[in-house]
C-alpha cells in the first residue's frame, strides 16, 4: 500500500476544495496509506474534519516525517485561493502530483508575495512564468493595478514544471496545458460528487405534489423560514455571493422580467463578500421582497436547499476555468441549470435562450440495426453568451419560470449527464489511475527543473544558520545542502 502525503484544506475551512477533499479521501484511504497536511495557522484554526482511515497533521510536521520515513508520493490540491498559500514552499521542493483546480494561480500567488512585501520575488516569478511578456506588466501587478488582467498571465509554469505529474478536471484545459508544457505529464480526471439525491421521491418532488414525500417537508420548512411563497418559482445560486457569480446580472434580469415572472424568487445560498452588497442592490432595484440571502449553510443542509430550487443559476465570469462542484451537485439533484457559455464547457449540450436550440448545432450519430441517422441530443442545461448576457439571462429566466415541462426535461437530462460523467466512483477510479502514474514517474527528471527555478525558490534549509554563523565570523563550508531523498 503506497504512502501518500496529501496537502489540502479541510473543513472547517469554508472552501469548495476543502469539502471536495473531505468527500474524496475516505474512498482513497481504502487503497492508500494517507497522511493529510493542513495549514493550522490562525486563519484556519479550529477542529479539523476527521477523515476515516487518514491522519491529519500540521504542514510543519511534513519535513521531519518525510526525512524519517519518506512518502512514496506527495499530492498537492492546488487552487487559486488563500487556503493554498502554505503549499508553495513544499511543492517546489518535494515534487509530486499537483491537482490543479484552477487554470490560473496569479491572483493567489501574486497577492501573497505582495502582501509579504516580496515585490522583487513577484517580479522574478512573473518573469519566469511568462518570459515573453514585458517586465512592465509585473510593475502593474506590484502596484495592484492588474485586476482582471491577471487572467491573461496565469503564472502556472513554476507549479507545473515542479510536478511529477499534473492533473486537472477539464479535458479542454488539460489539452491546452499539454501544448504549453509538453515536458510535463498532464492528465484529465473526472470531477465527481456524491449522490445526495438517491431517493427518487426527493429528486422528483419538485415536479409532484408537495404533500407526499417526507423530504418535501424540508422544502416547505425552508420556504417558510425565509418567507418564500409555496407557489413561487425559485431560482437559486450557491457559493459565496460575489460579482463573479453574475449575481448582479441575475438581479437585473429578475427586476426586468415581465408580469408572468412576478412569482419568481431568487435564493442566494452562501456567505456574502465584503466587497459586494447584493442586498442593497436588490433594494435599489425594488425587488428586495423577492430576493433571499441565507449566509453560510452547513454542507449537511445543502441538499435541502438544492431541492428547494426549481432552477439553479451556475454562472461564472471571469473564469479560471475551474469545474464547479456546486453545478455538479445541481445536476446530480436533477435540477435544470443555467450556466455561462465558456471555453471549457462547450462540450456540454446546452440550449441557447435566444433561439431555444442546441448551441453549436451539436449532433450525434445514433446507430440502428439497418441504418444510422443524425439526431440532435437532449440538452443538459441552458447556457448564456457572455456578450449577450443581460438579454439572454432575462429570456432564460422568463421561459424557465413559466415552462414547467422544459424544467422537467432539463432536470431529467441533467441527472443522466451526472450519472454518465461526474459520479464520485468515476472520479475515484481516475484518481487511482493518476496516482499510479505519478508513483512510477522518475522523480529525478523533475529535479532537473530545480536549478532553473528562481533563486528564492531553491533554498537548502541552511540559510538561517549560515546568516547566524557568518555574523560570528565562523566558516559555514560544512553546511552543504543535500538533495531530498
Amino acid at each position: 500500500m503506497a504512502r501518500l502525503a496529501w496537502f489540502a484544506p479541510l473543513p472547517p475551512v469554508r472552501s469548495g476544495i476543502a469539502a471536495y477533499n473531505a468527500e474524496l479521501l475516505p474512498y482513497l484511504t481504502e487503497t492508500h496509506d494517507i497522511d493529510v497536511f493542513v495549514d493550522r495557522s490562525e486563519k484556519q484554526s479550529g477542529p479539523q474534519c476527521p477523515i476515516p482511515g487518514a491522519a491529519v497533521f500540521d504542514a510543519h510536521d511534513f519535513v521531519w516525517k518525510q526525512a524519517n520515513h519518506p512518502y512514496d508520493l506527495v499530492v498537492y490540491q492546488l487552487g487559486n485561493a488563500t487556503y493554498h498559500d502554505y503549499m508553495w514552499p513544499y511543492l517546489v521542493r518535494y515534487s509530486g502530483l499537483v491537482v490543479l483546480h484552477d487554470g490560473q494561480l496569479h491572483h493567489a500567488r501574486g497577492r501573497w508575495l505582495r502582501q509579504h512585501r516580496r515585490n522583487d520575488d513577484y517580479r522574478t516569478e512573473f518573469a519566469y512564468n511568462h518570459p515573453d511578456v514585458s517586465p512592465d506588466v509585473a510593475e502593474l501587478g506590484v502596484a495592484g493595478l492588474l485586476g482582471s488582467l491577471n487572467y491573461f498571465w496565469p503564472m502556472l509554469r513554476i507549479a507545473i514544471q515542479s510536478a511529477r505529474v499534473v492533473a486537472a478536471h477539464n479535458p479542454r484545459l488539460v489539452g491546452d496545458l499539454c501544448e504549453q508544457f509538453p515536458e510535463t505529464r498532464i492528465e484529465a480526471i473526472s470531477m465527481g460528487v456524491k449522490d445526495d439525491f438517491c431517493d427518487e421521491r426527493r429528486r422528483s418532488g419538485y415536479q409532484e405534489s408537495r404533500n407526499t414525500s417526507p423530504t418535501i417537508l424540508n422544502e416547505q420548512l425552508l420556504r417558510a423560514r425565509y418567507g418564500i411563497a409555496n407557489d413561487a418559482v425559485v431560482f437559486a445560486a450557491f457559493g459565496r455571493v460575489t460579482p463573479e457569480k453574475r449575481i448582479s446580472q441575475a438581479l437585473s434580469a429578475l427586476a426586468a422580467g415581465s408580469e408572468t415572472t412576478q412569482k419568481t424568487h431568487l435564493l442566494l445560498v452562501g456567505p456574502t463578500a465584503d466587497y459586494y452588497d447584493a442586498s442593497t442592490e436588490a433594494k435599489a432595484l425594488g425587488i428586495a421582497n423577492r430576493v433571499t440571502l441565507t449566509q453560510w449553510v452547513e454542507d449537511s443542509e445543502l441538499p435541502n436547499y438544492i431541492n428547494t430550487a426549481d432552477v439553479c443559476l451556475c454562472l461564472r465570469w471571469p473564469s479560471s476555468r475551474e469545474t464547479s462542484a456546486s453545478w455538479l451537485r445541481c445536476l446530480a439533484a436533477g435540477k435544470p441549470t443555467i450556466i455561462t457559455d465558456l471555453i471549457h464547457t462547450v462540450d456540454v449540450t446546452a440550449l441557447d435562450p435566444r433561439s431555444w436550440t442546441i448551441n453549436y448545432a451539436t449532433q450525434e450519430i445514433c446507430s440502428h440495426e439497418e441504418n444510422s441517422t443524425l439526431q440532435t441530443p437532449e440538452p443538459t442545461c441552458v447556457s448564456i453568451d457572455i456578450l449577450d448576457e443581460d438579454h439572454s439571462l432575462k429570456l432564460a429566466m422568463e421561459r424557465l419560470t413559466v415552462d414547467g415541462k422544459l424544467r422537467e426535461r432539463l432536470g431529467n437530462q441533467a441527472r443522466k449527464f451526472w450519472q454518465k460523467t461526474h459520479t464520485m466512483e468515476r472520479m475515484v477510479t481516475d484518481y487511482r489511475r493518476v496516482i499510479n502514474l505519478a508513483l512510477i514517474h522518475d522523480a529525478k527528471k523533475t529535479r532537473n527543473v530545480d536549478t532553473a527555478l528562481p533563486a528564492h525558490l531553491r533554498p537548502d534549509g541552511t540559510e538561517y544558520a549560515r546568516q547566524l554563523l557568518l555574523k560570528m565570523g565562523l566558516s559555514v563550508d560544512f553546511l552543504n545542502g543535500s538533495e531530498d531523498p
